[in-house]
């Protein structure tokens, strides 16, 4: 399995809109982030996890030809705001793209894009055709069980996911004791980590590494990150087995 951090950062992404602070104005390009989403690829297959506000761009950095599903973990603008460029895959491949997501998820992608089709049989891909499921349970997806993960993030509920050996789990401020479970056992794992400082609805980078301490998996990387972490000085601090994900970093997860 190999896994691609199409985009590390926050909301905002890094260079934050009017910032000039040092992070902001590096020139190191592990410090360009842009909003946090994942490519998962196995078994000649290429799955999604959320379309981004930068999905065009990430696509292209990527090389991404080819979309198979998509995995949302939850709704809020960052992480689908980027869905009419599906209509591109849709195009290419001629084909209905399955969408997985909680129920809130999956409301909101509707509403928002009312214009989509869903699960409808389609000549002229000229808007997304796709197939919308709501899943609360572990299920198959070509073969390989994919686990949803309950997150709390806020007062928001969200999804991170489980494939074999990898989890991917992004906007983040309480894992409950029964996700936890879900998660022990990894060989990678991916997790949110803000900032330094608390923050209302997202893990601090001190959370995180707790979390990271108790699971044990064999590596971790941060992501979902804002302008207040500098890649280099921050890696440096961090434990040998953590680091800070990266636009276009490619981990091949051991399964």
């Amino acid at each position: 399995m190999k896994v691609t951090i199409l985009g590390s950062g926050t909301s905002h992404g890094v260079p934050m809109i009017g910032c000039s602070c040092a992070v902001c104005t590096s020139l190191d390009p592990r410090n360009r982030r842009t909003r946090a989403s994942a490519l998962v690829q196995f078994d000649h297959r290429n799955v999604l996890i959320d379309t981004s506000i930068d999905l065009r761009r990430q696509a292209l950095a990527a090389g991404l030809q080819r979309v198979d599903a998509i995995l949302f973990t939850h709704q809020h603008a960052d992480h689908i705001c980027g869905f009419d460029d599906v209509r591109r895959f849709c195009a290419i491949q001629r084909a209905c793209i399955p969408c997985y997501g909680n129920d809130r998820t999956i409301q909101r992608l509707r509403h928002v894009f009312d214009y989509v089709l869903d699960s409808v049989e389609h000549d002229f891909f000229d808007v997304p055709v796709v197939a919308f499921n709501i899943v609360d349970r572990p299920f198959l997806l070509f073969g390989r069980t994919v686990i949803p993960v309950p997150l709390v993030h806020g007062r928001w509920p969200c999804f991170g996911y489980r494939l074999g050996n990898f989890a991917y789990c992004t906007d983040v401020k309480e894992i409950p004791p029964e996700s936890m479970e879900l998660l022990r056992g990894l060989d990678t794992l991916v997790l949110g980590a803000l900032r330094m400082r608390p923050h209302p609805t997202h893990f601090s980078l001190e959370q995180a590494l707790a979390v990271i301490a108790e699971l044990r998996p064999r590596r971790a990387y941060l992501t979902h990150i804002a302008h207040d972490l500098d890649h280099q000085t921050t890696n440096a601090a961090l434990p040998a087995d953590v680091q800070l994900a990266y636009d276009g970093l490619v981990i091949d997860v051991d399964s």
